[in-house]
């Protein structure tokens, strides 16, 4: 137990900073990894193991926290398809109007591949025609139809039928007032 105890220090003393490392870009988290190197530390030398020289030592510790990093994403994934079947649906009722609406709609916008999103995003909340999106976007005007046009029906599955779906490939809106005509 000693010596497992000793080997464990020296490593730390001397590889801390490179676990840590490692540990940091599995996980992208600093306070995941140095929980991660803890958990890995732990499980390395919990028990004997035979002719367990340095390197070996770092090699299982580092072979551990991308095995513990793995098992907790797995987790994760498993309790967030079965978490809603745990908790109370808590339903809080809203002042605003449309509130109900707004979630569907940023739920749905959530659904979209990230062209077509930003897309849709400036077509009908920045009010952009088609060619001032391609420009800012940086694609052919095009494309930009083309991911407008399947934005729409993925919001249209997703929401129901929208009133002013044809105007959404409209190049320009012409805003010009008519002519009345009298009875």
């Amino acid at each position: 137990m000693a010596t497992r105890l000793e080997g464990m220090e020296r490593l730390v003393r001397e590889r801390e900073k490179a676990l840590l490392g490692y540990a940091y870009v599995v996980c992208g988290d600093p306070t995941l990894a140095q929980d991660l190197v803890q958990d890995a530390l732990v499980k390395t030398f919990s028990r004997p193991r035979e002719g367990l020289s340095q390197v070996k030592a770092e090699a299982y510790v580092r072979r551990a926290i991308t095995t513990i990093y793995v098992d907790h994403y797995r987790r994760q994934q498993r309790w967030q398809r079965v978490q809603h079947l745990f908790r109370p649906q808590v339903v809080q009722e809203s002042t605003t109007v449309f509130s109900d609406l707004s979630a569907d709609v940023a739920t749905a916008l959530a659904d979209l591949p990230p062209r077509v999103r930003a897309c849709v995003v400036l077509r009908f909340f920045d009010d952009l025609t088609v060619p001032d999106i391609a420009g800012q976007l940086g694609l052919a005007p095009g494309s930009v139809k083309r991911y407008l046009s399947d934005g729409m029906r993925a919001l249209e599955l997703r929401l129901g039928a929208l009133d002013d779906a044809d105007h959404a490939l409209a190049p320009e809106v012409d805003v010009a007032p008519q002519e009345r005509k009298l009875p």
